[in-house]
């Protein structure tokens, strides 16, 4: 189970999270922009994956804001901004950001080696919308990249892992290192049904929390760095658009939109129907 406090950043694995409608408390609240206010992500500047962001959700010590880590730079502790509000950009979807201010920007810009980013919080996940061919009105989320939920299956790795071994002994190569869940930055992880069954799920009960699915994930260029070194290679996305390909998207993992809200933790019953 993880939480992303800044979207983009590390993973922050945490044992128990509280689900809100909008996700997972904390789940991608903040987000880096650039000059003119476009999310900035791992895709193109891989080094947001050097960056450790905490909140209350994810370390109980902070009662409020934002701690930012790097290696070389000295811890920054935020407050929560409530200063200008600037237009931002997810996808080409318009959502107000609430600038959190020079010093901030400052640490960013010095951790990424870019002049132009910022940082923002989302203060009002709830007036951003969802795709409506899979959401229902109301359904909102913050900065997450569609979806407010992503549950992964370990079941379906392991299969994908299978398929990259094979592919590699087809090639005459050594196999490779199992790739990690870290790849696809899911913020809940299931075991224990077959492989991809996770494509047929209508709805998922956590504890007292019931999500509905709402469309299964397609992946991107992203999975293709390795979070630890910030090298790319040619997987996952080679073998899943050998096996995952559907309507030219390749599919892993499935997007999900809290019905209910309550409190879910490692070793959870998961209930699907």
């Amino acid at each position: 189970m993880s939480v992303y406090p800044v979207k983009s950043t590390a993973a922050r694995p945490v044992d128990s999270a509280r689900v809100l409608l909008g996700g997972l408390e904390g789940d991608r609240t903040w987000m880096v922009v650039d000059g003119e206010g476009t999310m900035v992500t791992a895709r193109r500047t891989h080094a947001l994956f050097r960056i450790t962001a905490d909140t209350a959700a994810t370390d109980p010590s902070l009662k409020r804001g934002l701690r930012l880590r790097a290696a070389t730079m000295p811890d920054l502790l935020l407050d929560e901004p409530s200063g200008d509000r600037v237009g931002t950009r997810v996808f080409g979807q318009l959502v107000d950001g609430v600038l959190a201010g020079t010093e901030a920007d400052a640490w960013v810009r010095t951790v990424l080696g870019r002049d132009d980013v910022r940082l923002v919080r989302c203060e009002e996940p709830m007036r951003r919308s969802l795709d409506p061919a899979f959401s229902a009105p109301g359904d909102h989320t913050a900065f997450a990249d569609g979806y407010p939920v992503t549950i992964a299956s370990l079941a379906s790795l392991r299969r994908l892992n299978d398929w990259i071994a094979e592919g590699a002994a087809e090639r005459g190569e050594d196999p490779p290192e199992p790739l990690s869940m870290d790849r696809f930055r899911p913020n809940l992880v299931v075991d224990g049904d077959e492989p991809f069954a996770e494509d047929g799920w209508s709805t998922v009960l956590i504890g007292e929390v019931r999500l509905r699915a709402a469309k299964l994930n397609a992946r991107c260029v992203m999975t293709t760095l390795d979070p630890g070194t910030l090298e790319t290679g040619k997987e996952p996305l080679r073998t899943l658009a050998r096996h995952r390909l559907v309507d030219r998207k390749v599919l892993f993992a499935v997007n999900l939109i809290p019905d209910t809200t309550g409190r879910v933790g490692i070793g959870d019953l998961v209930e699907v129907r």
